[in-house]
């Protein structure tokens, strides 16, 4: 709100200089929306009004302070905000203050309020495509977004069997066939409802993957005891460690009883039964309009990083050379600073056209992932910048994305028209849908890699929710609270998530099972943007697989960076390149892996120069044993010898006396 205030006093002196005129202007040439006219005729930007100062010379700013800047169909909050009636009751704190909920009837936990009908129903029953409160307030648009919109035209043999077929084509949950609301284009799954033995279960089981119970209206899908309906005709197990979330990391269900584990690398800490990360303290870093700065999570230590790049936007971490990424809003460009070194220089990494949304490193292979809302398009790079590739094209807003190497799955987020989460291989291949329902702006990303759970912010919904990599099991953590309003860095670390809110200025963190513990670890932080944890567990070494879910290497994973697509291949010691094979860059999964090609460089030195050695001194030793040839049967005489390195000898006298016992002893010796 302080940002929006500060925008309207900048802007709003220059709208009242050619309308407003003189001090002593009427009231009527006061801007409407922008302006609040005092009695006197003067005007004064509309936040000034009733912020507890005189504005007005007469003070009328001051006098009536019932909200009157909010339109007729705007409710006027406590906080001073204005929101739409239609966002009343709707279980969401649009207010940020609740007051916007505080006057509805009180449901209990787990039950979404109708507004003034008084109705308290399941939250299960939101946005299902049937209107159970009497006003409609559960299928609003507003708060459903656009999961009541048709689905994109298909081709009449193309609609799931949970989907029923409109008559211009389009495809929309069989649910939604005779709920009294049109949902096709066209009306056609409203035509046709009154017939009395009409039953939509004998077509294709009515689109339940279970049972199909045919109501004198419509009908409905159930499931059995041990598995729950999900998006109103599937049906999955249950798994109890989710359900119940009560271990921070490994659960093991025997029995009818949990028992929790820790991962290698954390310990359990025995009193509150919390998975707790071995080795140094973790550190939190975070972008604001000021730079980078960082936080130890266990002290009250601040510094901040590179303070003439300011600017906040996503950020990555490489926990093995404590490392950062970060992409400051607007700019373009990416850049890398060491946190360890004494003098922290920011090296530029790359340029890139339009903004970064989201930015992730992939420790495993050495890359660098990031998203571009303007080019639509999910990019690639080597952790120094070179050899950069567009992955995926034709996305509509990508917002933010995710790695996770050790399994080879790619995340991202978008929120276009149609706002989704979906996976892919590293390669950006095999592609797969995640979330596709009760989504609106999903704008921030994180793993929590320890439970293979996938976190997002929903800026529309002003919630944290979580999937299994698979899809299954969601489950909304966090909803409003007052710190959710405009978030774009989300973190999970141990049994905490982390974010920073741009409207109150806070990085907070809450309980990754149930948004409880809130707790505002800084505040008057300006434009918080993207946070990250660097912590080694973070980021654990172990098998690639490859660019593919499944494909494990047992030595190195080759990265090919092609103008076509990015490749991966796996490669034994033993593998050489063919002239005609293009060269790879290639990146070694273990730890180990410099000291093991040091050694082998050294090894293959040491054999070289013993085989050396050895056709050396079997050269010398023929040389020196093998019998000597006659003088006399040498091809060329000494003084005809023009090799430089043969001495030139003077021709004596046979019959001089060296010479003729030479001969004589060369006689003998072949005796």
């Amino acid at each position: 709100m302080g940002h929006l205030g500060g925008l309207f006093l900048f802007i709003a002196p220059l709208f009242c200089l050619p309308v407003c005129g003189a001090e002593g202007h009427s009231l009527s040439a006061c801007h409407k929306q922008l302006e609040f006219g005092c009695s006197d005729g003067l005007c004064i930007p509309r936040p000034k009004a009733c912020d507890g100062h005189s504005d007005c010379e007469d003070g009328s700013d001051e006098s009536d302070c019932s909200h009157m800047w909010c339109q007729k169909d705007e409710f006027a909050c406590h906080s001073g905000r204005c929101i739409s009636v239609k966002l009343l009751c709707d279980g969401v704190d649009d207010c940020s203050d609740r007051s916007d909920e505080d006057s509805c009837p009180n449901c209990t936990a787990g039950l979404f309020s109708c507004g003034p009908s008084g109705a308290c129903l399941p939250r299960n029953k939101l946005c299902d495509g049937r209107r159970d409160c009497s006003n409609g307030h559960d299928e609003t648009r507003e708060l459903c977004g656009s999961i009541q919109r048709p689905v994109p035209q298909r081709s009449p043999s193309s609609c799931a069997a949970s989907e029923y077929q409109c008559g211009d084509g389009e495809c929309i949950r069989h649910a939604w066939r005779c709920d009294r609301s049109p949902d096709c284009s066209d009306g056609s799954d409203e035509e046709n409802c009154d017939i009395a033995d009409q039953d939509e279960c004998r077509v294709n089981n009515g689109g339940c993957s279970h049972y199909c119970l045919d109501q004198p209206i419509g009908f409905l899908c159930s499931c059995p005891d041990n598995m729950k309906l999900v998006d109103d005709s599937r049906c999955e197990e249950v798994d109890i460690c989710l359900e119940s979330d009560v271990c921070d990391q490994l659960c093991v269900h025997v029995n009818d009883s949990l028992t929790c584990k820790c991962l290698e690398g954390y310990h359990m800490n025995p009193t509150t039964a919390e998975c707790r990360a071995n080795g140094e303290a973790a550190q939190l870093v975070f972008t604001a309009s000021k730079g980078v700065r960082i936080k130890s999570l266990i002290s009250s230590d601040l510094k901040a990083l590179a303070p003439h790049l300011p600017g906040s936007g996503p950020i990555a971490a490489m926990a093995s050379n404590h490392t950062l990424y970060w992409a400051p809003k607007d700019q373009g460009s990416i850049y890398r600073i060491s946190v360890d070194k004494k003098k922290q220089e920011a090296v530029l990494v790359l340029k890139v056209q339009g903004s970064v949304s989201g930015l992730v490193v992939d420790w495993i292979h050495h890359l660098l992932y990031w998203t571009s809302p303007e080019k639509g398009s999910l990019n690639v790079a080597l952790l120094d910048g070179s050899s950069r590739r567009q992955l995926i094209a034709g996305l509509e807003k990508p917002s933010a994305v995710a790695v996770e190497p050790l399994r080879g799955f790619l995340f991202w987020a978008e929120c276009g028209r149609t706002p989704v989460i979906e996976r892919a291989g590293l390669d950006g291949r095999d592609r797969m849908r995640l979330v596709t329902s009760l989504i609106k702006q999903p704008v921030a990303l994180s793993l929590d890699a320890p439970r293979q759970l996938l976190y997002w912010f929903d800026q529309g919904m002003r919630s944290i929710s979580r999937v299994t990599l698979e899809g299954r099991h969601r489950k909304t953590v966090v909803e409003s609270n007052g710190y959710l309003d405009r978030l774009f860095g989300l973190a999970v670390f141990e049994g905490f998530l982390y974010w920073g809110d741009e409207i109150t200025n806070s990085i907070c963190r809450a309980n990754k099972h149930s948004g409880r513990n809130l707790h505002v670890l800084l505040s008057s932080v300006n434009s918080p943007g993207g946070v990250a944890i660097i912590h080694p567990s973070l980021q654990p070494n172990g098998p690639s697989a490859c660019g593919r879910p499944g494909t494990m290497c047992q030595h190195k994973c080759a990265v090919d960076l092609q103008p076509e697509r990015l490749r991966f291949s796996c490669r034994s010691p033993q593998t050489t390149l063919n002239k005609t094979e293009t060269p790879v860059i290639s990146r070694t999964v273990p730890a180990s892996a410099s000291s093991d090609a040091t050694f082998a460089g050294m090894l293959a030195l040491i054999t070289f120069l013993s085989v050396l050695l050895v056709g050396m001194a079997l050269w010398w030793w023929r040389e020196e044993f093998r019998p000597p040839r006659s003088l006399t049967s040498q091809s060329f005489s000494l003084k005809e010898s023009r090799d430089p390195l043969i001495v030139q000898v003077p021709l004596m006298d046979p019959d001089s006396s060296p010479i003729k016992e030479t001969l004589l002893k060369l006689e003998l010796d072949s005796d």
